[in-house]
């Protein structure tokens, strides 16, 4: 797995302080090479993203419901600029509808997982997602029930 997700660059995109916690954590175990960066809310990662003297993130983790800018909003205007839409942007979410998940996957996102309730479980969703395992299966959702 290392070869593949070796020097990233991951932008989570997370209110809750606790998620972005343990989300670091889980990344520093699967690899201790990716560069992590985090935002708070949708605002906040939009000005990240859109700083010309930051380079970009291989991959995005979004969770949907924060204040300010919601993820759907996050996620419609990364996916309307030029420089932005090609980075892959995973759902990363309490949410568990699957209506939801095909909603996310219209708007341009690569795959919706659902937090785990376990932090251990955490490591398995991040790493099957950099891993782009995704890419092998159609449109589902990762959760660990």
């Amino acid at each position: 797995m290392q070869n593949k997700i070796h020097n990233k660059k991951i932008l989570l995109i997370d209110d809750d302080a606790d998620d972005r916690k343990y989300f670091q954590e889980a990344l520093a175990e699967i690899d201790a090479t990716i560069e992590f960066v985090q935002a708070k809310d949708g605002q906040q990662a939009l000005e990240i993203l859109r700083d010309p003297n930051i380079s970009l993130p291989n991959y995005i983790f979004l969770d949907l419901r924060m204040p300010r800018i919601s993820g759907k909003q996050c996620l419609e205007q990364i996916k309307s600029d030029e420089r932005l839409k090609s980075i892959p942007i995973i759902i990363y979410t309490t949410s568990n509808v699957i209506e939801e998940s095909v909603d996310f996957e219209s708007l341009g996102a690569v795959y919706f997982i659902s937090k785990p309730s376990d932090p251990d479980e955490i490591n398995n969703v991040i790493s099957f997602a950099l891993e782009e395992r995704w890419k092998d299966n159609s449109w589902k959702q990762t959760s660990s029930k």
